[in-house]
């Protein structure tokens, strides 16, 4: 988690570790001895007694529970925000086409796994890519017809999305900059779910996200004027305080229309866009 500091909330950790052992089938002794630490610590620090108890004891017993150590503490968030020269406070980014890049490669994995032309491929996607980010019809559906195009009896377009994917490493390190000094969102049209497999196998960065707008969750679609609506919402700051960062120019107009500030995202030429999206924020 970027731009966040760990703080203990010691009646919260041990209300948690305790039911880590309970729904790992440990007594409090069996733990202590795993652990190797002694039943009056244990017991004290299960109950919220011991002001700030040792991270070293804690990550002792968070291995013995086979639970992440990040999970038993709050993120405090100690990111001092900027507002950039010309106002900004928030800043959307769009992912497709700016944080990764993946249709043209998953279109010729389709194509050459099932011996047809890319741009059969990449018509079929077209045609239905925004009636599936909009949740007019579920994945499944797309899927079932991706394989009755392809003659086949199941195929799973999320396999390929994900196989397919390719960081745009320079664009993620502004990212990961940003977040350190601005209110951040993701503001993306996305199929079904994987948006979330991207943030949790890290092709994304899992950062501290203020507000993450996925077009399958809130089933409107950029450049609609209402998902603007929203995300001004969430975002929580009025419009001519939020940047927003996209590839397509069309959700650029729509999202200045509304009031916004946008940076177009030139992926054929990522170094030049960077610079000049640094340039705006720093």
């Amino acid at each position: 988690m970027h731009g966040g500091d760990l703080k203990i909330d010691e009646l919260t950790l041990g209300k948690k570790l305790q039911l880590a052992r309970q729904k790992k089938g440990l007594t409090q002794q069996e733990l202590c001895s795993q652990a190797n630490l002694s039943y009056s610590t244990l017991t004290k620090i299960e109950r919220g007694a011991i002001k700030a108890p040792s991270i070293f004891t804690i990550k002792a017993i968070a291995d013995v529970l086979n639970i992440e150590l990040d999970s038993l503490f709050i993120k405090t968030d100690t990111r001092q925000f900027k507002t950039s020269s010309s106002g900004v406070n928030f800043v959307y980014f769009d992912v497709n086409g700016c944080l990764v890049k993946f249709y043209e490669h998953a279109f010729m994995l389709l194509a050459n796994d099932f011996m047809v032309s890319p741009d059969i491929i990449e018509t079929f996607f077209w045609r239905y890519n925004d009636l599936c980010c909009k949740g007019n019809i579920g994945l499944e559906d797309f899927n079932l017809k991706l394989a009755n195009l392809l003659h086949q009896n199941s195929i799973d377009w999320s396999d390929y999305y994900l196989k397919a994917i390719e960081k745009v490493d320079i664009m993620q390190q502004l990212l990961i900059k940003i977040a350190d000094n601005y209110h951040i969102g993701l503001l993306t049209n996305s199929m079904p779910g994987l948006l979330d497999k991207m943030l949790t196998n890290g092709v994304i960065p899992n950062l501290n996200y203020d507000v993450i707008i996925d077009s399958s969750k809130v089933k409107l679609i950029k450049p609609e004027q209402k998902i603007f609506q929203l995300a001004t919402e969430k975002a929580g700051f009025d419009n001519h305080q939020i940047l927003f960062i996209d590839d397509t120019k069309p959700n650029l107009v729509a999202a200045q229309r509304y009031g916004w500030k946008v940076e177009w995202f030139d992926y054929t030429d990522p170094i030049a866009s960077t610079e000049l999206i640094n340039k705006t924020l720093f």
